[in-house]
């Protein structure tokens, strides 16, 4: 008779334990992929060198932010380098020049690696709204980690996220008149770093 109480009473704390777990698991928010409207994206691109300056854009081919109730916790962009532009060239032939230099191996070397991936690993909120991402940068078939501000804001279709990502292009084994591979360049130097603002608009 004991035997079966005992049965009973641990049978019933069971039953309350699994249900309270339930009742937790359910009032927490579940993790949401919102996928990246390519269309209404953009990265504009800028780098720098002794004599001036080069902007463009590159255009997304995929990307998802994930969010946790209203919170930043993943995501990931893919960046079409066979897409790239240069907006401030209005003489053609040069425009055209420097675009099929970037997409040299000089540089991106797209015929072999034509998309870049950044892909979060850690979000800090540092306020509301706004975050230190942490992820892996993929270009050239090199990964390294890159830490840039990132805002986002909730929206009633899913969510917009902007940040600027600095690069040292360098790390990626593009060495083109950079001075960190060649000495006396003068005033032919390119700034290692080089900068793109990200904008993603992604829908639930």
């Amino acid at each position: 008779m004991n035997s079966m109480k005992s049965f009973i009473a641990s049978l019933a704390v069971a039953l309350f334990v699994s249900s309270a777990a339930s009742a937790a698991d359910n009032g927490k928010a579940k993790a949401t992929n919102l996928k990246v409207n390519t269309s209404k994206s953009e990265l504009t691109w800028n780098g720098k060198k002794v004599t001036g300056e080069h902007t463009g854009k590159i255009a997304l081919k995929e990307g998802t932010i994930t969010l946790d109730g209203a919170k930043l916790v993943g995501g990931k962009f893919v960046a079409d380098l066979n897409s790239i532009t240069c907006t401030d060239l209005t003489d053609k032939e040069y425009n055209g020049k420097l675009i099929g230099h970037l997409k040299s191996d000089d540089f991106f070397g797209v015929e072999k690696h034509p998309t870049a991936t950044f892909v979060v690993t850690k979000a800090t909120a540092k306020s509301a709204g706004v975050y230190d991402v942490t992820g892996d940068l993929t270009i050239k078939g090199i990964t390294k980690p890159a830490t840039f501000p990132v805002t986002v804001k909730t929206t009633a279709t899913g969510a917009e996220a902007t940040g600027k990502l600095v690069v040292d292009r360098s790390k990626y084994d593009i060495k083109y008149n950079s001075k960190s591979f060649f000495d006396n360049l003068g005033d032919k130097m390119i700034n290692d770093d080089f900068s793109i603002d990200v904008k993603l608009v992604a829908a639930k």
